[in-house]
């Protein structure tokens, strides 16, 4: 079980990368929405610009996913459940917590969900 201490550690890691993340949502949504196409010269540079949104709109999918987890890991850590997986309910190794800080399943359960989405 993880001690005081490491939850700290943990749940002040978890809230500084959702601050981050925030901060690249807001900053990236801001650039998309000030983007016009009026300011588009030819079929090269809406071209261009399409698929930049198109890559932001992965990036800001992925982020949005990613603070959808880091959210769940703070309520875990409200709720005394941080660090325990939620499929054989054992503790996920601290060693992968430093590694992915939002796991929600231990190494042998991921593997496991892996198999099964192949």
């Amino acid at each position: 079980m993880l001690n005081s201490e490491q939850i700290k550690f943990f749940k002040s890691a978890l809230e500084a990368k959702r601050d981050r993340i925030k901060k690249n949502l807001h900053i990236t949504s801001s650039e998309m929405d000030s983007m016009s196409h009026n300011d588009l010269k030819d079929e090269a540079d809406f071209a261009s610009t399409s698929l930049g949104r198109a890559v932001d709109n992965a990036i800001l999918n992925q982020q949005a996913q990613e603070l959808a987890e880091i959210e769940l890991a703070l309520d875990k850590i409200k709720n005394n459940l941080y660090g325990i997986c939620e499929m054989c309910e054992e503790e996920i190794n601290i060693e992968r917590l430093k590694v992915k800080i939002f796991a929600r399943y231990c190494i042998t359960c991921r593997e496991v969900i892996e198999k099964e989405h192949k």
